[in-house]
């Protein structure tokens, strides 16, 4: 019995260690954004900070594991073997969940996802104890759950969501009403103070506020006190050497090297707040393995008693966590931070939200969003009404954004460094007073709500962006509260099973965590596939005429290969009952719609790199709308036909069957000519290509006829009809649009060589 309990110990570390690979790549987004996403440094000096900052932090992580081991339950109501019950279900369901949400791009909360994992985890395995002693669930389930404490850590990590955002907006205003957006002359004379008391923030409460429960905070010193009690007792004097310290060694700094003050800033609170991260948060990955080790320790020393009548008093005790574990976390968190595409992928998304220029939203607009910005649109003109004009148009001049430099280009910042500053320096103080007051907040939600709040204060979420921006934060937030509610459901539910269900469900769970990471790991991959093969290739400044055309031919060629595959499969899909077919035909569709809109979207700064626009641009810009309109058409064409055999509605009648499989060949040979125009410059096939669309738009007028005789004689019903008459209608639209895009793209092509 004790070498099976001893592989489940070695099972939690295993799971430990992918937890911390997929919880990395989900928090690394807490600690980058602010670096990555003003361009502060090169990567390697930002991911450098990072990891040192992990790396010491992880030491300081020792008080908070007791949140594992008595902040949600009471472990004393509990046996060594259903201690490990709910450890692994924690464990299993912790890896499951953080790497689903990695996959799709979105930050969530490990915090919540433990606290909520741990109290389902318990609850489940409590009312099974109950239910098999013939006790009363209600009554009794309050015995085994921390209620208070849990309800504590809950409604901390919730206040934790509007304190971030308020406290990061009000700083955000009084640093731009500072620096403004022109900053160079205003950090002159308050660069070095800005940046030593910032960096003086961050020390006192990482050192000062960070030490108590750490590792070190019981390290003796030669004058026999611990270094815990010394700061404590020396603060002030640490607080004013700091400043003192820090202002003039950025101002040295500036004055011998020229160094960006920010810079430094920057990368300060980079370091600081990937410690506060380790610090706060390695618990969420350890902290439940190490309190299975030390179960199991204790139950082995135990004198042989049975796992299932061996009580865990004795993690209600202080325990300390060995330093050689804390330091093997770190290094794994480092290499994580390093090598995971995910991690990108969650910096992604929160940068975008926060970008200062216009571009691609991610997402869509929402109705709360929207009355959001119309009450806010509301209230500034009341507000506008009362302060004198002077006043407002001083204030207004503070906050007139510089351009940082062309939106498409991968190298510009997607925020200056003031604002990336106020994040870091503001989270990280946020986040380490937190953990000194051994509180498990949720270092995503104040990183994430810190970087909107000054966002919001930056004017960053203008008319233009503000409802996609706000839909944004409320769809993280509510991948928040989906994390609560599933992290719980499905923890419960895994101990629940074990608990009835015996040992053999440990390994059935463990077999599906490592078939779901898998999975999610090969749909990241076909994800990150798709997203480049969507990417639309931008024009550039430095483009050549020829390479200006040659961008232009690859839209219109992806435009009609596309179409010409959405149709005949589509077509053909829905003809033969072919289900699969037809819903390859609507992924086909889908992908044209998306890269159409990017397309289009880009149309501005496509438009102001192209020399000569007032020609040349008019007939791109027709490019760009047409394409537009034929992947229009062939929506309204195929998502009828889906919906039609969705629903198991009669398929057409063999006639018909036969006019649309006549049609397909026309269509492909009629698309295969206009690609053959756009490959090879052959304009002088355009009277043919016309010549061919004429054939066809007489081929569908003589297929309508048809259709009004079969409706006569009543061969037909009317849903039947109405698609027929659908397929031909869009059918001819594209047509149409497929000429005139390839008219579009000659005189496109013309007028851009006649400026060589």
């Amino acid at each position: 019995m004790e070498n099976f309990y001893l592989i489940l110990v070695v099972i939690l570390f295993a799971l430990a260690i992918s937890d911390l690979i997929v919880g990395v790549s989900n928090d690394a987004v807490n600690f980058l954004n602010s670096a990555v996403g003003s361009k502060a440094a090169p990567k390697w000096v930002i991911f450098l900070m990072a990891s040192l900052g992990v790396l010491i932090g992880a030491t300081f992580s020792n008080g908070m594991m007791e949140v594992a081991r008595k902040g949600i339950f009471h472990p004393d109501q509990f046996y060594f073997a259903e201690i490990m019950v709910i450890f692994l279900a924690v464990m299993i369901t912790d890896v499951i969940l953080l790497d689903m949400f990695n996959t799709f791009g979105m930050p969530t909360s490990t915090t919540v996802s433990i606290v909520f994992e741990l109290l389902g985890a318990a609850v489940a395995t409590a009312i099974v104890k109950i239910k098999m002693t013939g006790g009363v669930i209600l009554l009794e389930l309050s015995k085994y759950i921390n209620s208070s404490q849990a309800l504590g850590i809950i409604s901390g990590i919730l206040v934790s969501v509007i304190v971030a955002f308020t406290v990061g907006a009000v700083v955000m205003y009084f640093a731009r009403m500072l620096f403004s957006f022109e900053y160079g002359k205003s950090l002159k004379y308050f660069g070095s103070a800005f940046g030593g008391l910032a960096i003086t923030c961050i020390t006192y409460f990482m050192l000062i506020k960070g030490i108590k429960g750490s590792a070190f905070s019981d390290l003796p010193l030669p004058s026999g006190e611990t270094l815990a009690n010394w700061i404590k007792h020396h603060t002030l004097l640490v607080l004013l050497i700091s400043f003192v310290g820090w202002t003039v060694l950025i101002q040295l700094l500036s004055w011998l090297f020229k160094i960006d003050i920010l810079k430094v800033v920057v990368l300060a609170g980079t370091f600081a707040l990937a410690m506060a991260f380790a610090g706060n948060d390695l618990v969420n990955f350890i902290g439940v393995p190490v309190a299975g080790f030390k179960s199991f320790e204790a139950w082995r020393a135990g004198g042989g008693l049975a796992a299932d009548a061996f009580s865990m008093e004795i993690l209600k005790e202080k325990s300390a966590t060995p330093v050689y574990m804390l330091l093997i976390s770190g290094l794994v968190m480092v290499a994580t931070l390093v090598l995971s595409k995910k991690a990108q992928a969650v910096t992604e998304t929160e940068v975008n939200l926060a970008r200062q220029s216009e571009g691609m939203e991610r997402f869509g607009s929402s109705l709360m969003a929207r009355l959001m910005v119309r009450s806010s649109i509301r209230f500034n003109k009341s507000v506008s009404r009362i302060v004198p004009a002077a006043v407002a148009g001083r204030i207004q001049k503070r906050f007139v954004p510089v351009s940082l430099g062309p939106a498409d280009d991968p190298k510009t910042p997607a925020f200056d460094k003031v604002r990336a500053s106020v994040n870091l320096v503001v989270a990280s103080i946020l986040i380490a007073l937190a953990t000194s007051m051994k509180l498990p907040l949720s270092t995503t939600y104040v990183t994430f709500m810190v970087a909107m709040g000054s966002s919001l204060a930056d004017r960053a979420w203008d008319r233009e962006s503000a409802v996609y921006r706000i839909s944004g934060v409320f769809a993280v937030i509510g991948g928040w509260f989906l994390t609560a509610l599933v992290a719980f459901t499905v923890s419960a539910l895994i101990a629940a099973i074990i608990s009835v269900g015996g040992k053999f469900m440990i390994f059935v769970f463990i077999a599906i965590a490592i078939f779901m990471v898998l999975r999610t790991q090969l749909l990241f991959k076909k994800r990150s596939e798709k997203k480049l093969a969507e990417e639309v290739e931008a024009f550039e400044e430095k483009d050549g005429v020829e390479k200006v055309i040659q961008k232009c031919r690859k839209n219109c060629v992806n435009a009609i290969v596309t179409s010409n595959k959405v149709f005949s499969v589509g077509v053909e899909g829905f003809l033969s009952e072919d289900r699969a077919r037809l819903r390859e035909a609507l992924q086909l569709k889908n992908e044209l719609n998306i890269k159409s809109k990017k397309v289009k979207s880009k149309i501005f700064l496509t438009l102001s790199k192209i020399e000569d626009h007032l020609d040349s641009g008019h007939h791109y810009v027709q490019v760009v709308d047409y394409q537009r309109e034929i992947a229009n058409s062939l929506n309204f064409l195929i998502q009828p036909l889906f919906e039609h055999m969705e629903n198991q509605h009669k398929p057409f009648t063999g006639e018909q069957a036969a006019e649309l499989r006549k049609l397909i060949a026309n269509i492909d040979e009629y698309l295969n000519l206009a690609l053959q125009i756009v490959t090879q410059n052959k304009f002088e096939a355009m009277d043919n290509m016309i010549s061919m669309r004429d054939t066809i738009i007489e081929q569908l007028q003589k297929a309508e006829k048809a259709q009004i005789k079969r409706i006569k004689s009543k061969d037909v019903n009317t849903r039947n009809s109405v698609l027929y008459f659908n397929v031909n209608s869009e059918t001819k639209n594209v047509l149409l649009r497929t000429i005139s895009m390839v008219k579009a793209y000659r005189d496109f092509v013309q007028f851009t060589q006649s400026k060589k």
